[in-house]
């Protein structure tokens, strides 16, 4: 049974997604400006909503930190550089293809 878990490296701007400790895939990743910055810690994806309207792309992955949440984006060239208000932001494709793997739950670091 998989045992999944997502680490947000913040300063490689990549999301890694791991089974049992192991690195099974790597994402590029768009984190917060210098006055809004991504927060560090650990948490757990409380809720999930495809399309969820405005500058969310095409998925919202919403953390155990109310406001805060990994989810898509309507502007592509955004990812790798300091964007957000805090959110982690994913090509859209790549957001899909997490939410579908990553179940209610799933704990989520965020490191520097």
């Amino acid at each position: 049974m998989p045992n999944y878990r997502i680490i947000v490296d913040l300063s490689d701007r990549m999301l890694y997604l791991l089974d049992n400790n192991n690195v099974v895939r790597g994402f590029p990743i768009g984190i917060g400006k210098m006055l809004t910055q991504t927060p560090v810690g650990e948490y757990t994806i409380v809720n999930k909503q495809p399309n969820p309207g405005g500058p969310f792309g095409a998925f919202w992955m919403g953390l155990s930190r109310p406001h805060y949440g990994i989810h898509g984006t309507n502007n592509p060239g955004s990812i790798g550089h300091l964007v957000s208000h805090g959110c982690i932001r994913m090509y859209n494709t790549d957001v899909l293809a997490l939410s579908r793997i990553v179940p209610l739950h799933t704990r989520v670091t965020i490191r520097q």
